[in-house]
């Protein structure tokens, strides 16, 4: 039997190739964005990536990107509450949604944010797919499925990508493969396939470029 949720595979080298071009083509930051009425045009694709704080979302869009220092990360985790968008080449959009779960943030900032969220998760046409980002050392939080969720009543599809898979023991890969593909089965918005990466190493890198490039 196959299991559900099985990982992607790797892309074949043209593919992978095709892909790297793409990212190596150039990628810029185009603006921040507090507010509906200053999102760019919806006149490419778009792909956005969610996770909780501290996930490691800035370092994997560096190492998708190639370029160290596109993505920052906040020295205070909720401290950045913009939707930062990018350009990849003329064919996309990278959206950079600010890391959730933050425990800092004074609760009127945490219920802005979560208003923008839900209105551009629900009002964004050329939202091809969202890349949920879960540390594969911890799986799938309470805190994960409040996104999962708003992912599933916004009829976004969304992709799970396990970062720093290099930090997890062989011996509780399994485990926590098990935990994220029940948690997986519960939401109707899931794409079927799991990315598992390691900025760090390089680990997955050349498929989750071949993936997005694959959605313009």
């Amino acid at each position: 039997m196959s299991l559900p949720f099985p990982a992607a595979e790797e892309p074949d080298p043209q593919v992978a190739e095709d892909a790297r071009r793409l990212f190596a083509g150039g990628t810029d930051f185009l603006k921040g964005v507090v507010a509906m009425d200053g999102l760019p045009p919806s006149d490419r694709a778009e792909v956005c990536f969610a996770g909780r704080s501290n996930v490691g979302k800035s370092s994997l869009i560096n190492a998708l990107t190639g370029r160290k220092g596109l993505a920052r990360a906040s020295n205070t985790p909720g401290r950045t509450q913009e939707i930062n968008f990018f350009t990849l080449g003329e064919s996309h959009y990278l959206v950079d949604l600010p890391g959730y779960g933050y425990a800092n943030a004074p609760l009127p900032v945490v219920e802005k944010w979560q208003r923008l969220l839900k209105q551009y998760l629900s009002g964004r046409a050329n939202l091809r797919r969202a890349f949920v980002l879960i540390d594969a050392r911890h799986g799938v939080k309470a805190v994960d499925q409040e996104i999962l969720t708003l992912l599933d009543k916004s009829a976004v599809t969304f992709q799970m990508v396990l970062t720093k898979t290099d930090k997890v023991k062989e011996k509780d890969r399994a485990r926590i493969l098990t935990q994220v593909r029940e948690a997986l089965a519960k939401h109707p918005a899931a794409y079927p396939e799991i990315v598992l990466t390691s900025s760090e190493k390089g680990d997955g890198i050349p498929t989750l470029r071949a993936i997005v490039a694959s959605l313009a």
